[in-house]
């Protein structure tokens, strides 16, 4: 019943789109305004169906990460789209082609699935739906099994502003796989690498295009040049946001050996002035409890095997009840521990001391391609060969996270951290067909030169373009 009720859906939006294949300029832009409408007079009720989800999340968070970059990123797309749905042309050879053009036109896929994790559930569900409808295209939207609450509020809301055959929600209730079965255009997935995996293998049976937005382990690397303070207050800031996960948190940061004392310091320091009580509104919960229990075995694993774990939060005794834990830094770890094996998702932070920038290059690179990679460095050079010699999906200079809400660049990851990537123009081209047009004009040379039988006209003319463009 259930699939055959996704299967229902699915037929309603490919009929929906054979109806309208090419939404106009006018069309497109009033389903961004529509989205924005939805997220300006529901943002209340989204945050509190959120912190419910999570049993404690940050309503600041909420607003800064999810509600205004997507807002943000509406706003864009609506400026830009009629540039972005413009033909463009090509160049053709006009000597061999008289009278002839190229042109790539643009054109909506169909209908694109979309499956959103839990840990921002707006961000990355409303976030590729504006990339989505921009390209003229219809959706269907399964929310993570933990964002239970969002979900059902998204499905009993959002059809006043959308109908179902051009956006339509849905819970998980066991439904990733026959989801991911459903004969998509496209299918867009955010998430592990492991469910990533067979998300991919399902939508090989369909030949159906994958965008894979996955994990990995993300490093930054503190230059001997750059202030320890300043790179602390960043790392700290970008690894505590929604309590560490997030896909492009730093994962672990090389710092020079002689260096990590004042960096513990400095991050004590700020844990303590910016998180006064862990308790409170201001730092999020775990989102659940076997991810709790995930994180408290994962840093047991790190000491039982020799790491030194340090509570940056040594006064404060969080609620276990409300899956609070305190931010850790690990020292001493290796890469046997679970916590350099496996993308940590939480608020620990492993140091590895390093000496020069080549031991940095090789171990990130003998490692899976991450999906960031922070370089904290003020000389030019070094931060131009760190980017060079080190592949990851995106690059934050000076800063972490943050390049994900830059709508003008594209995101998406690269190797086992994904493959594809939307945001602005780039998202417009991923969920379009990009039409190659020939237009041959009233003369044809290949209808009037280079019919057979071929004679001695048609022998030197291709001896002759031959000669002159062979």
């Amino acid at each position: 019943m259930e699939s055959s009720w996704l299967a229902q859906c699915l037929e309603k939006q490919q009929a929906a789109f054979r109806a309208n294949p090419y939404p106009d300029l006018k069309e497109r832009r009033s389903h961004l305004a529509e989205l924005h409408r939805f997220l300006k007079e529901n943002a209340t009720s989204i945050i509190e169906a959120i912190d419910a989800d999570f049993g404690g999340r940050s309503a600041t968070e909420t607003r800064m990460l999810e509600l205004f970059p997507v807002r943000q990123g509406i706003r864009d797309a609506a400026w830009h789209l009629s540039k972005w749905m413009r033909s463009r042309s090509r160049s053709i050879d006009r000597l061999v082609f008289l009278n002839a053009s190229n042109r790539v036109f643009p054109q909506p896929l169909g209908v694109v699935g979309v499956l959103v994790p839990w840990n921002f559930p707006i961000q990355l569900s409303f976030g590729p739906l504006v990339d989505i409808l921009a390209a003229g295209n219809r959706a269907m939207v399964k929310m993570s099994d933990r964002s239970g609450h969002l979900a059902r509020f998204l499905i009993d809301h959002f059809p006043r502003y959308l109908p179902t055959d051009k956006v339509a929600f849905f819970e998980d209730l066991g439904r990733g796989p026959e989801f991911s079965k459903l004969p998509f255009d496209h299918m867009l997935f955010t998430g592990s690498s492991h469910v990533g995996r067979a998300v991919m293998a399902y939508a090989a049976a369909n030949l159906c295009p994958v965008t894979l937005e996955l994990g990995g382990k993300s490093p930054a690397v503190v230059a001997p040049e750059y202030p320890v303070a300043m790179a602390a207050e960043r790392i700290i800031w970008a690894k505590c946001i929604n309590a560490g996960q997030v896909c492009v948190a730093v994962d672990y940061v090389f710092l020079p050996e002689a260096k990590t004392d004042e960096f513990v310091a400095q991050a004590k320091r700020l844990i303590a002035a910016r998180y006064p009580d862990l308790n409170g509104p201001d730092y999020t919960s775990i989102i659940d409890q076997p991810a709790y229990d995930r994180l408290i075995a994962t840093l047991e694993d790190a000491k039982a095997r020799g790491a030194t774990v340090i509570n940056l939060a040594p006064d404060q005794h969080p609620d276990a009840r409300r899956r609070k834990i305190a931010p850790h830094i690990i020292l001493g770890v290796d890469d046997q521990m679970k916590i350099m094996k496996e993308e940590i998702f939480g608020p620990f932070l492993p140091i590895k001391p390093y000496r020069d920038a080549a031991e940095v290059i090789a171990y990130v690179n003998d490692h899976e391609r991450p999906l960031a990679f922070y370089p904290f460095t003020y000389d030019q050079r070094l931060a131009w060969r760190y980017i060079t010699e080190i592949l990851s999906g995106s690059v934050g200079i000076n800063e972490a996270i943050v390049q994900v809400g830059q709508h003008d660049l594209p995101f998406g990851g690269v190797g086992a951290s994904g493959m594809g990537h939307y945001h602005g123009y780039e998202g417009f081209l991923t969920f379009s067909k990009l039409r190659p047009v020939f237009r041959q004009g009233r003369f044809s040379a290949t209808q009037t030169v280079l019919q057979p039988p071929y004679g001695k006209l048609a022998k030197f003319v291709i001896d002759w373009l031959f000669w002159l463009r062979g």
